[in-house]
């Protein structure tokens, strides 16, 4: 037996006790003894500052808001360690969105909490940041310490942290550093990207006592860092297609710089573009996400929580050939290799690599974070003589590195999940370029970061995708 298969078997006993001490570590109860005033003056940006903020994102005026803010004189010494703001998606958590709103605005400041349904992020990076700017700018030695210390935090999921950390990304962009740091408040159903940086994975039961403890921990915890992966499709123009939020269309790109032309390309191309920040997948398991969000959509009723959710995804599972293809006569119909040619370039290489895919692999997933599913590792944790064998670097989450594994089945699938094997390792790349060719099929699913959409795919044209890392990382407060 390998090392490797040996560190397997023990991690669904491992996993259990994990989940539950991390249940009692986030129940709130260590956050009972937080004094609620000494925490305010720690964050609390000054009235005159958060107001004119408040105020350039309201009239989408950041200059005449900044010019506006008349500083009292009992505020000049007040110097907050880690000023803090707040986005809030009151639509995730259930009931504990609107409630947890109004706790934030108790224990911080109504202008220093967003309600993502009134206020979206890159208002607040064009007009409410430009206005702190602009006071620092104009001589005013608070706002300046103000821009250069803030934090956010995230009360939301996996998705409203990317959103999030991608109008942060913006500052990069714009030479308007620093970026500030964000932190999270797990309300979705997965929290992967909140169980990577040690924020737990799900909304505490004791809350109003546990938001108190993360914001404490926002203002003074360590800040780690966190690739991002561009996103890039190229296909035939294609009428009605609905693409998910994370993907933009793009006016125009030249293939030729990316990709070996060997099929005649067609008169009319669209591109798209998105970013990812936890994982970005092809095939079954996105097939299954899809029926679920179709679902989701015409019957919300159904899906009310974690367990009926879980319920519909197993039926999914099971009507939709996850599990039963394998028994069939032709289960080689269903393989990925059939539709997809896959190239990685590895880190300090500028050759590009093809890649067999086996047979048996009916999903891939291309990873970035070591949780995936609501904190399952399908990575799992191999030796350092596996990882030498396989020429593989340790998983991180700021290596620069995409893990790439396959699932191949509904069975295999579970027991991955579990933890009581590891998915089918494929390759580590630090850039990723995919085609998919039709033929007998004529849609492929995937899905980025929990979205999942249908890909149509042509008998004589290809569809190409590549992947690669954002240039700039994002700043992430740890949670631990």
């Amino acid at each position: 037996m390998s090392n490797f298969t040996a560190a397997a078997e023990g991690r669904g006993t491992v996993a259990a006790r994990s989940s539950l001490w991390e249940s009692i570590r986030r129940c709130g109860i260590l956050g009972m003894g937080i004094n609620e005033e000494e925490l305010r003056r720690k964050i609390l940006i000054p009235a005159y500052i958060r107001t004119a903020m408040s105020s350039a994102i309201r009239n989408r005026d950041a200059g005449a808001s900044a010019e506006a803010a008349v500083r009292a004189g009992e505020e000049a010494d007040e110097v907050p360690e880690a000023p803090i703001v707040v986005f809030v998606n009151s639509h995730s958590g259930g009931r504990h969105g609107p409630q947890l709103t109004a706790r934030l605005q108790q224990l911080i400041s109504i202008e220093q909490v967003f309600d993502l349904s009134d206020t979206q992020p890159p208002h607040f990076v064009q007009y409410g940041l430009t206005c702190l700017e602009n006071l620092a700018d104009n001589g005013d030695n608070l706002a300046r310490v103000i821009r250069e210390n803030l934090r956010v935090m995230v009360a939301g999921g996996d998705g409203t942290v990317g959103w999030i950390l991608g109008s942060l990304g913006e500052l990069f962009v714009q030479k308007r550093e620093p970026v500030p740091p964000a932190g999270i408040i797990p309300l979705g159903t997965g929290n992967d990207l909140s169980r990577s940086f040690g924020w737990g994975g799900s909304f505490p039961f004791a809350w109003k006592s546990a938001v108190k403890q993360s914001l404490l921990k926002a203002v003074s915890n360590l800040v780690q860092h966190l690739d991002s992966w561009h996103v890039t499709i190229i296909m035939q123009e294609t009428e009605g297609l609905e693409l998910p939020f994370s993907l933009k269309h793009m006016e125009e790109y030249d293939l030729t710089q990316d990709v070996d032309i060997q099929r005649e390309l067609p008169e009319n191309i669209s591109c798209s573009e998105g970013v990812f920040y936890n994982y970005f997948s092809i095939g079954m398991d996105a097939q299954v996400a899809y029926g679920f969000h179709h679902l989701r959509n015409k019957k919300p009723y159904l899906a009310q929580g974690p367990m009926s959710n879980k319920l519909i995804y197993a039926g999914l599972g099971c009507t939709q050939g996850w599990f039963f293809t394998p028994c069939v006569k032709t289960p080689e119909l269903r393989g990925l290799k059939n539709i997809l040619a896959l190239y990685i370039r590895k880190d300090n290489s500028k050759q590009w690599e093809k890649i067999q895919i086996p047979s048996s692999v009916r999903s891939i997933v291309i990873l970035n974070l070591d949780c995936y599913g609501g904190g399952r590792h399908p990575w799992g944790h191999p030796m350092p003589e596996y990882l030498e064998k396989k020429n593989f670097f340790e998983a991180q989450v700021d290596d620069g590195l995409l893990e790439i594994f396959g699932l191949k089945h509904g069975w295999h699938a579970s027991f991955v999940m579990v933890e009581l094997i590891s998915a089918k390792h494929i390759a580590q790349a630090a850039a990723i370029k995919l085609e998919l060719r039709g033929g007998d099929w004529n849609k492929a699913y995937m899905q980025m970061d929990g979205e999942p959409w249908k890909q149509p795919l042509k008998r004589d044209y290809s569809t190409f995708m590549k992947i690669e890392r954002v240039p700039f990382q994002s700043r992430m407060i740890s949670g631990k």
